[in-house]
């Protein structure tokens, strides 16, 4: 009784140190190699030994085992001796004498043939193994205690080494998605998919391919809603900074005060609220990009600290004494006349300077008229996948309206109006009245009162062209004349009269 009782307290003392060990921040090969030097000295369990299973073709490889000169590359396969049987038994096997045990096979060649041996399988949820812990008793005795201590050993390492390798599969899920969102960003931002076929847009084109092999900074300039933003995304992930960080933060959104900490960041207790430590955008984004949306919005006061950071790439956190040096490439964007903003004493000179390396002008939508069938397409399609996938189709009748529109708030206007007109549409299908109901009509003669607006031609022959969207256009081309539209369309003017009813085609001139 008393070496039972001894046995137990040795054991119990043995198990609160094995859960002590698999709950400490060591990683899990450490863990193990811990373990079976613990049951080495305090157990009398010799030349311990962990295989895990492999999850490609099920075989058993050694990762740790107690002992100096001992061969850990050894595999041992499904079936294959005693460490094979308990992985397909999945259960205990107990053996009093090795030598009297035929499925021993003694390949590491440590185990005394005259002594016994216990493995235990390390199993999970639903009874799968996922390794095997294994062991020689120093003697011979309370074999049966023996095996139950080593299950319960072996149940502890079991949920330990699970939880790493869903950790692990978890983590190789993440990298996973990152590399292929990485991998979808790069596709989607690369120069031939930023879509403008123009003059203006070729000419933005040619420079972003050439600032994008540099590490310089650029400054985008142009009207609100012309795409500064898309070109900075597409300057970066076709750089040599594309595997970094590229963070983005629009100044205007901010006073001075949280802007200093939004970029620099801030030490604990900096100020009320400072609850702890926290990095700035410009430490975030080292060895990367970061975009400055609306610098021109920035005051005088601020100005000086982003000039710094620019030149010298130091700074301090807000409240710290520490400087910090970070590699970060500034691309910065404005809609502002920097150029009399300095003349004026509102922007620095020496800042203006520092960010205009390399400029890069946006054309406003009205100068390129001619993309606005291909944004168009694109912006519907995108629309479209955001309201679960409706069809909608854009008709030419509808492209001639939009292209005579002025436009002053760019693509981002466009798109909101097309949005709009997807909702005003009951069959997804967008033309020209439906273009009318959004009240865009009204504002093109209001913005271009003596102007005449530039006709879309189209063939129309054209067999493709179904019938209302042909007698729209011969009207268009002839100035809504429908004796000029009827000999175009080699009909009597009775004849479009009747195809303008039946079709349902509002004659009123724009």
């Amino acid at each position: 009784m008393n070496d039972r009782a001894t046995l137990v307290e040795s054991e119990l003392d043995t198990l609160f140190l094995v859960s002590q060990l698999l709950n400490s921040t060591h990683d899990m090969r450490n863990k193990l190699k811990g373990i079976l030097e613990i049951l080495h000295k305090r157990s009398g369990l010799h030349f311990g030994m962990i295989t895990l299973r492999d999850v490609d073709d099920d075989s058993m490889s050694i990762c740790e085992i107690y002992g100096d000169g001992i061969d850990r590359s050894i595999r041992y396969q499904p079936g294959e001796g005693l460490v094979g049987a308990i992985l397909d038994e999945g259960c205990t096997i107990v053996v009093e004498r090795i030598a009297d045990e035929p499925r021993f096979l003694s390949r590491l060649g440590v185990y005394n043939p005259d002594l016994p041996f216990i493995g235990s399988p390390l199993a999970v949820e639903q009874g799968e193994v996922v390794g095997i812990l294994a062991a020689q008793p120093c003697d011979s005795s309370f074999l049966g205690e023996r095996a139950r201590f080593l299950e319960m050993v072996a149940n502890l390492i079991a949920h330990s080494v699970n939880s790493v390798r869903a950790m692990e599969r978890k983590q190789t899920e993440l990298l996973n998605e990152r590399d292929l969102l990485k991998q979808t960003l790069v596709k989607n931002y690369r120069f031939e998919n930023i879509i403008g076929h123009s003059e203006p847009m070729l000419k933005v084109f040619d420079i972003i391919r050439q600032v994008a092999k540099w590490h310089t900074t650029v400054l985008i300039r142009g009207e609100s809603g012309t795409g500064k933003e898309v070109v900075a995304n597409a300057i970066h992930f076709n750089s040599n900074c594309a595997s970094g960080p590229f963070l983005k933060l629009n100044c205007a959104a901010l006073p001075d005060t949280l802007l200093e900490s939004e970029l620099f960041g801030h030490e604990k207790g900096a100020f009320s609220g400072a609850i702890g430590q926290r990095k700035g955008r410009f430490e975030l984004a080292d060895n990367g990009t970061l975009f400055l949306d609306e610098v021109g919005e920035i005051s005088a006061s601020f100005q000086a600290k982003l000039l710094r950071v620019l030149q010298e790439g130091e700074f301090e956190r807000v409240g710290g004494v520490r400087t910090l040096k970070v590699n970060v490439r500034i691309i910065a964007a404005t809609n502002r006349n920097l150029e009399k903003d300095v003349a004026d004493g509102l922007f620095r000179e020496d800042l203006y300077y520092r960010l205009n390396v390399m400029p890069i002008n946006m054309p406003p939508l009205r100068d390129r008229i001619e993309d606005i069938p291909e944004l168009a397409t694109f912006l519907l399609n995108r629309i479209s996948k955001q309201q679960g996938g409706r069809p909608l189709e854009l008709k030419e009748s509808a492209l001639r309206i939009l292209m005579k529109h002025n436009w002053s708030g760019n693509v981002r206007e466009l798109e909101n109006r097309l949005e709009r007109a997807a909702i005003m549409s009951h069959d997804g299908i967008i033309d020209r009245d439906v273009i009318i109901s959004t009240g865009l009509e009204d504002e093109i003669c209001l913005s271009r009162p003596q102007q005449a607006a530039p006709v879309r031609m189209m063939d129309l022959h054209d067999e493709d062209l179904d019938e209302r969207e042909r007698v729209i256009a011969a009207l268009e081309q002839c100035g809504w004349v429908q004796a000029k539209a009827a000999r175009l369309l080699d009909m009597t003017p009775r004849q479009i009269a009747y195809r303008i009813q039946t079709l349902n085609i509002s004659v009123k001139q724009i």
